[in-house]
């Protein structure tokens, strides 16, 4: 009981404590900054890129050999406005590699499987009307090799994470 009781003087002392401090820094216009400061700088260091952990997985799966398909690949140079369809089709193309990677029991299908959950995790439900008009269907990219298409995904990403 005795320890019970010291626990709650403690507990007083520092509500009086951080009570005083705080509202004394509340009254003026530094402990204001402060205080929006501290409240701010948590959420900058959340709001990382959001393809962060895509870009690992496509590290790991850039290298293998199991994979051998040609796939629709954006440009990187395409205009800014079109950056959603280009993800989007980069991911669809995805699903092509996934599936090669069934037929041949590839190392890395777990890694392509993490591409594409996180990938469409991320995307809106649908595209802006507006936005896709003006931008090209997937099936109308050029075709290249998986080495290639990994490598424009990597750098629209990079540019998206910019």
């Amino acid at each position: 009981q005795k320890t019970h009781l010291k626990s709650i003087c403690l507990q007083y002392h520092m509500y009086l404590l951080l009570n005083s401090h705080f509202f004394f820094l509340l009254k003026n216009k530094t402990g204001l900054t402060i205080f929006f400061l501290c409240a701010y700088i948590p959420k900058t260091e959340a709001d990382h890129c959001k393809w962060t952990e895509v870009l690992k997985d496509l590290e790991q799966i850039k290298t293998s050999k199991d994979i051998d398909v040609s796939l629709y690949t954006a440009n990187t140079d395409e205009d800014v406005k079109c950056q959603e369809p280009i993800m989007r089709c980069f991911f669809l193309e995805m699903n092509v590699i996934l599936h090669e990677c069934n037929i041949k029991n590839c190392s890395k299908t777990q890694d392509v499987y993490n591409i594409l959950k996180n990938g469409n995790a991320s995307f809106k439900n649908e595209l802006s009307s507006t936005t896709s008009k003006k931008c090209k269907e997937c099936e109308e990219y050029e075709e290249k090799s998986f080495t290639e298409f990994i490598h424009n995904f990597v750098k629209v990403i990079q540019k998206e994470c910019k």
